[in-house]
C-alpha cells in the first residue's frame, strides 16, 4: 500500500467561523482506503500557518507505506530541521498525518485504532462539560453574574454531567473580557472576590459537582498561586493551565503551595515537553492535544510516561470531530485515563456539521465508536464548504 493523494482543507465554522478554523488532512492510497486527520490550532493565531506546514509535510508523505507510522513520524521529526524541538505549528502538522496514517491503518485491519494501541481499557468514558463560561449546549453566554454560573453548571448536570470547567477569570461581573494586566501580577481584590464568589455559589448550590478551574495560562505565578488557594478552600477536582509552560520551575512554586492537582499540557508538545513537568512531578493529570502534541502515535507515548509518574490523562479537545475521534481512541485504551473533556464548541452545530457522524455523550459518559479507524472522517458538507483546499500529488 502507498499514498498517492493527500487533501489539506481549511474548514468553514460557519458561526464559529471569526474564532475556529479547523485544519485537516485526508490521506488517499493505493488501494482506495484514506484516513482523516485534525492539526490542533483550530482556534487562536495559526490556522493559516498549520495549513502551509502540513501541505509542505504532505509532500514528504507521497509514496511512502501508510502502515510505516513510527517510520514517517521519525522522519517527519528528524529529517525536516524544524521538527526536532519544533512548536505548535509544525507539531500540529504532523500530528494531522499522524492520525490520518492511523486511520488507514485501522480501516485496512478492520478495527478500532484503539485495538492497535493496547486494545480496550475502559467501556465508558467520564465526560466533565468544558468551558461553561461561554455556555451549554442550548444555553448560550457568556456570563458574568454569579447567579447565572450557578445556573448554567445546574443546566449541564440536569443532561447528566457531574463534572463541569469553568474559567472563572476570563469575564467580569458585566459578562466583558478581563485584560491580560487584570489577570496577571497582584490580582485586585475586586477580582478575587469575584472568583471566590462564583466559587462558593457554585459549591454551595450544586453540592458535590466536581469543579475543574480553568486559568488558560493567563495568570502568572503569583496570580495563580492566590486562585489556587481558593481551588483548595471549595475542594476543586484540578487546576489547570495554572501559568505559562515556557519555564517548568515556576510550576513548582505554585505545585509547593497548592494541594489542588495540577493540570497541564495542551501548550506542551512531545515527550520531550513533557520531561520537565514529570521529573519535577508539577503535573498530576496532563492535558496533551493529539492534534499537536505529535498524533495517536506520540500522545500515547506521553500517556505511557505520565503512568510512570502517577500521572492522570484527560486529553484536551477543543478541534473539529476528528479531534474528539483520535482522543476517544486514545482514552480507551490507556489505563490513566482520568476524565474527558467535552468542549462546549462540540455541542454546537457549526462543528458537528463537520465530521460524518455526531458523536455525543450519553449521562455524561462516551463509548467510544468501534468503527474501523478513528470511527470517524469529515462530512460532505465539510469538504464542499471548506474555505481553502490544496492536494498534494506525485
Amino acid at each position: 500500500m502507498k499514498v498517492t493523494k493527500i487533501d489539506v482543507f481549511m474548514l468553514d465554522a460557519g458561526a464559529q467561523r471569526k474564532s475556529r478554523k479547523p485544519v485537516c488532512c485526508r490521506i488517499y492510497t493505493d488501494e482506495g482506503i484514506y484516513g482523516d486527520g485534525e492539526a490542533g490550532v483550530a482556534y487562536g493565531v495559526g490556522a493559516t500557518g498549520a495549513f502551509g506546514c502540513l501541505e509542505d509535510l504532505c509532500h514528504m508523505i507521497i509514496g511512502q507505506n501508510p502502515f510505516e507510522v513510527e517510520k514517517i513520524w521519525e522522519m517527519m521529526f528528524r529529517e525536516t530541521f524544524w521538527g526536532l524541538n519544533g512548536g505548535a505549528i509544525f507539531y500540529a502538522a504532523m500530528s494531522a498525518i499522524d492520525i490520518a496514517l492511523m486511520d488507514i491503518k485501522g480501516k485496512a485491519l478492520g478495527v478500532p485504532v484503539y485495538e492497535l494501541i493496547g486494545g480496550k481499557q475502559n467501556d465508558e468514558l467520564r465526560c466533565y462539560a468544558s468551558q461553561l463560561q461561554f455556555g451549554w449546549t442550548t444555553e448560550i453566554g457568556p456570563y458574568g453574574k454569579t447567579e447565572d454560573y450557578v445556573k448554567i453548571v445546574k443546566h449541564a448536570m440536569s443532561e447528566g454531567y457531574d463534572a463541569v470547567k469553568i474559567d472563572f477569570v476570563s469575564y467580569d461581573r458585566n459578562a466583558q473580557p478581563t485584560t491580560l494586566k487584570q489577570t496577571e501580577r497582584f490580582i485586585s481584590p475586586e477580582l478575587y472576590e469575584m472568583v471566590e464568589e462564583r466559587m462558593r455559589a457554585i459549591r454551595e448550590e450544586c453540592g458535590n459537582v466536581d469543579i475543574i478551574v480553568e486559568n488558560h495560562d493567563r495568570t502568572n505565578t503569583i496570580s495563580a498561586i492566590r486562585i489556587g488557594e481558593l481551588c483548595d478552600k471549595y475542594h476543586c477536582y484540578a487546576y489547570e493551565e495554572t501559568t505559562g509552560p515556557l519555564n517548568a520551575r515556576l510550576h513548582k512554586e505554585i505545585y509547593d503551595k497548592v494541594r489542588t492537582p495540577k493540570a497541564e499540557g495542551e501548550r506542551i508538545f512531545t515527550r520531550w515537553g513533557y520531561v520537565p513537568f514529570f521529573e519535577q512531578h508539577t503535573v498530576q493529570l496532563i492535558q496533551a492535544d493529539a492534534c499537536n502534541c505529535g498524533g495517536i502515535t506520540e500522545t500515547k507515548k506521553v500517556c505511557d510516561m505520565a503512568h510512570v509518574y502517577d500521572c492522570g490523562v484527560q486529553i484536551h479537545v477543543a478541534g473539529g470531530p476528528i479531534s474528539t475521534a483520535a482522543s476517544l481512541q486514545i482514552e480507551t485504551a490507556i489505563p490513566n485515563f482520568s476524565i474527558h473533556e467535552h468542549h462546549f464548541r462540540s455541542t454546537q452545530p457549526a462543528i458537528t456539521v463537520l465530521g460524518k457522524y455526531d458523536y455525543q455523550p450519553v449521562n455524561g459518559k462516551y463509548k467510544c465508536p468501534d468503527l474501523p479507524g478513528i470511527g470517524q472522517e469529515l462530512s460532505e458538507f465539510a469538504i464542499k464548504t471548506a474555505l481553502k483546499k490544496v492536494t498534494v500529488e506525485d
